[in-house]
């Protein structure tokens, strides 16, 4: 998957809660790139693990693109990685906070060798998917958007 060139990955999850990290896990020879994943459910966690901005985030519950982005970017520091995916988001309605139907936002970061940052994110909504479905389906995008980027790479090689 990230064989060539040779980088490593890490994960941030929250609304995926670990799937993102067992899907990874689950491929042949992952031990040989993948570094290892957090799962930070509550906003004291993303802050505290992650390097999450606590001020900026709190009004949108930790869910947005900025939140995404600062945990995939908090994975790769954490773990010393090249790349790194990040979940968050709402698996269901949440009333509450104005959330009619499940969405979510997902974030690739990649560390550079001249120590630039490029991040990349995207938002995943399903109205009436269940819980389960949504975070599936977080998962998917997520994993989509880092192979079309490591192919992108590869080509550029």
């Amino acid at each position: 998957m990230v064989r060539e060139p040779r980088l490593t990955l890490a994960v941030a999850e929250s609304l995926t809660c670990g799937r993102l990290q067992a899907r990874i896990g689950a491929i042949s020879g992952a031990s040989d790139f993948f570094l290892g994943g957090l799962t930070a459910y509550a906003l004291a966690q993303k802050v505290r693990h992650l390097g999450v901005d606590h001020g900026p985030v709190e009004p949108v519950n930790a869910v947005s693109p900025g939140v995404a982005e600062q945990m995939a970017r908090g994975a790769c520091a954490f773990f010393g990685s090249d790349l790194a995916l990040a979940t968050t988001g709402y698996a269901e309605p949440a009333p509450e906070r104005g959330v009619t139907h499940p969405l979510a936002y997902w974030a690739l970061a990649h560390r550079r060798t001249d120590n630039s940052l490029l991040l990349r994110h995207g938002r995943v909504e399903r109205p009436g998917a269940t819980r389960v479905e949504m975070q599936e389906a977080v998962v998917g995008a997520a994993l989509a958007t880092l192979l079309s980027y490591l192919r992108e790479l590869r080509g550029a090689a």
